[in-house]
C-alpha cells in the first residue's frame, strides 16, 4: 500500500457538498488497491460523522470506512443541539487545519473523498429546528438523565447529515455506546436506508479511552482518569450483577474520582438495567467527572451468577 499522503475535497456549503457527491456518483470506481474489480467494497459511500478535534479513534473509523466503501465523506460539525446549558460548546476544541492534515495521512482520505465542514447556519438555516428527532425511552436514562435532550440533539443532526451526505453505511464508535444504540434504533424505526456500523472503542497505551475532551485533562486529572478503564477491567472479573457494579464504583472512588454520574449495567440492545436474575452479556457503562472534564467509558461483561 502506498504511504503517499493525499488531500480530500473540502466543502462547506450544501451546494458544494452536492457537487462533490455528484462527482463521487459519476466516478464510482472501486479503489481496488491492487485487487481485482470483483473484490470491490460492499458499499458505494460511507460517512463518518465527527465534531472535529480528531484523534486516533476517529481515524480508525475513517480507515474502516475505506475498507467498507468506494467513497468516504467525513463531516466535521460541532452540533449545538447536543450541548446543554453550562456545557463546553464554546470551548470545545476546534482545529480544522489539523484535522485535514490527519485525514490526508497514508491510507485515509484521497482527492475523491469529501470533508464536509459546515457552519451552524448551513446545518440549521432557519435557526434551531422546530421539528426534532426524539430519542424516546433509550434517550431518557443514563446520558439522557444527566444531559437532558442530548440524544435528541444527536439524532436530529445525524438524520440531517444522513440526508445531506446520502451514505450507504454510517460508522460510529462504540465508546458512545448509548448514542450508537439510539442511532441504530432511529434508523430501524424510521426506515432510514443506511447500514449502521459500530467500530471498536480505541484506547491510548495507558488504557484511557480516546476522546477529544482528554485535551482538557491536567497531568493529575489524567492519572485519576485511568480509574475508568481500571474499573472496567476489575469489574469484568466479577460474575454477579451487583458485584460488577460495586467493584466498578469502588475502583472509581479509590482512584480519587468522587463525582460519578452513573455506574450502570444494562442489556445492550435496550439499555435497560439488568437485575439479579439476568444471565448473559451486558454492557457496563461509566460516566464521571475528573476535574472539570466529564468522561464516559464502557465495556462488555458477562453476567453468570
Amino acid at each position: 500500500m502506498s504511504t503517499q499522503t493525499t488531500t480530500p475535497t473540502l466543502v462547506h456549503t450544501r451546494e458544494e457538498l452536492a457537487a462533490a457527491l455528484a462527482v463521487q456518483d459519476v466516478q464510482a470506481v472501486p479503489r481496488s488497491e491492487g485487487r481485482a474489480a470483483h473484490t470491490a467494497r460492499p458499499h458505494r459511500r460511507a460517512v463518518v460523522m465527527t465534531m472535529g478535534a480528531l484523534h486516533a479513534g476517529h481515524l480508525s473509523l475513517v480507515a474502516k470506512a475505506r475498507e467498507l466503501a468506494d467513497a468516504v465523506v467525513v463531516t466535521i460539525f460541532v452540533n449545538p443541539l447536543q450541548f446543554g446549558a453550562g456545557e463546553d460548546l464554546s470551548r470545545y476544541p476546534r482545529d480544522l487545519h489539523g484535522d485535514l492534515a490527519l485525514l490526508s495521512g497514508p491510507g485515509l482520505l484521497g482527492p475523491d473523498d469529501i470533508v464536509f465542514a459546515p457552519d451552524q447556519s448551513v446545518i440549521y438555516p432557519d435557526g434551531e429546528p422546530i421539528v426534532r428527532v426524539a430519542a424516546g425511552a433509550i434517550g431518557d436514562a443514563l446520558e439522557g438523565a444527566h444531559r437532558p435532550g442530548h440524544l435528541d440533539g444527536v439524532l436530529t443532526v445525524v438524520l440531517k447529515l444522513m440526508h445531506l451526505t446520502r451514505p450507504d453505511v454510517a460508522l460510529f464508535g462504540r465508546k458512545d455506546a448509548q448514542q450508537l444504540a439510539a442511532v441504530r434504533r432511529m434508523v430501524r424505526d424510521l426506515d432510514v436506508p443506511v447500514v449502521v456500523h459500530g467500530a471498536p472503542l480505541v484506547r491510548d497505551e495507558d488504557g484511557l479511552a480516546l476522546s477529544s475532551r482528554n485535551a482538557y485533562l491536567s497531568a493529575d486529572d489524567r492519572r485519576r482518569a485511568l480509574g475508568l478503564s481500571q474499573a472496567l477491567t476489575l469489574a469484568a472479573r466479577e460474575h454477579a450483577a451487583d458485584a460488577i457494579r460495586s467493584t466498578a464504583l469502588d475502583t472509581l472512588q479509590a482512584a480519587g474520582i468522587d463525582e460519578v454520574d452513573y455506574v450502570a449495567l444494562v442489556e445492550p440492545a435496550t439499555f435497560t438495567e439488568v437485575d439479579a436474575s439476568y444471565r448473559g452479556e451486558a454492557l457496563l457503562l461509566l460516566a464521571a467527572h475528573v476535574g472539570s472534564t466529564r468522561l464516559i467509558d464502557n465495556a462488555p461483561v458477562e453476567v453468570s451468577a
